[in-house]
């Protein structure tokens, strides 16, 4: 049995519709839908609050045939050891390149703080326009990257000491 016919056995168990299911998780009745018809799977805390919520156990919920895998590779790295060239803007794309020289395709990703709107108010207002989104880049100075390979799609977070691949379990568009 799937993760999707379990969810919905264990919601309809439950005396539960996708609707309410769905209002109790604070998420979309077509998030619930795609996730019973295999089409997705819920994130971490969702499965989590799901599994609380039906009483049964994340073990029940994700143990099938085809077993589900989340594959993560964290490598240290020392950033001195490569050099900016080329096409590189600094180091931790350096680190890519050469992590990846076989890459399809290879994207920088911008991180930006989502802010709250007392947040945005005191960075526009108070502070220089960007003070918090600088403050927080600071405190994670890490590169991101979504890198294609051989039709796979792959998360690429680099920091000072280690590089971290995550394989993605759905395609996203560049």
């Amino acid at each position: 049995m799937t993760f999707g016919e379990k969810l919905k056995e264990a919601r309809k168990e439950a005396g539960l519709s996708q609707d309410q299911l769905a209002e109790k998780l604070a998420v979309s009745r077509s998030a619930v839908a795609k996730w019973e018809t295999g089409k997705g799977m819920p994130d971490v805390n969702n499965l989590k609050a799901m599994a609380e919520l039906l009483d049964i156990s994340l073990d029940y919920l994700l143990d099938e045939d085809e077993k589900i895998s989340f594959h993560e590779v964290k490598e240290p790295i020392n950033l001195d050891d490569y050099e900016k060239s080329g096409t590189c803007r600094d180091k931790k794309d350096a680190v890519v390149l050469a992590k990846f020289s076989d890459a399809d395709a290879i994207y920088p990703l911008v991180r930006t703080k989502k802010m709250s709107k007392k947040e945005w108010l005191i960075d526009t207002f108070v502070f220089s326009a960007g003070t918090l989104q600088i403050a927080d880049y600071l405190n994670d100075a890490s590169a991101y990257y979504l890198v294609e390979k051989n039709k796979k799609q792959y998360l690429v977070n680099v920091t000072k000491d280690f590089i971290t691949t995550s394989e993605l379990g759905d395609k996203v568009d560049p």
